[in-house]
């Protein structure tokens, strides 16, 4: 895997297709901004800013105010990665976020995925 590549990826190019995975699956917009927000420690307003400045991951997650403390919960695999296992920490925070909108377009209850 090409991590400086995915970490130049524009945060506003995948938004959609998170939202299209989301929406595909009968879920909402405010649903994956819940999620995205709960990661993050982003606002609404946050969010929707980095969204518009069209910023990298790599910046998404720098510009971050507070990755959430129980993000460390978030184990499993995805795109053949146990989550819990990567070492670089950027590529934990990305993938964190994929594996977040997975669980929710495979329909886990919110409060599983926010780890309430």
């Amino acid at each position: 895997m090409d991590n400086a590549r995915v970490y130049k990826l524009v945060f506003a190019s995948i938004y959609p297709l998170y939202l299209k995975k989301t929406e595909t699956k009968g879920h909402t917009k405010a649903e994956l901004d819940t999620i995205l927000c709960w990661l993050t420690g982003y606002d609404q307003a946050g969010l929707q800013k980095q969204i518009d400045s069209k910023v990298d991951l790599e910046t998404f997650f720098a510009q971050a105010p507070q990755m959430n403390p129980n993000a460390s919960l978030i184990k499993g695999v995805i795109c053949g990665y146990r989550v819990e296992e990567i070492q670089d920490k950027l590529m934990q925070k990305i993938r964190y976020m994929d594996k977040l909108i997975d669980e929710l377009a495979k329909g886990k209850a919110m409060e599983k995925i926010l780890r309430k």
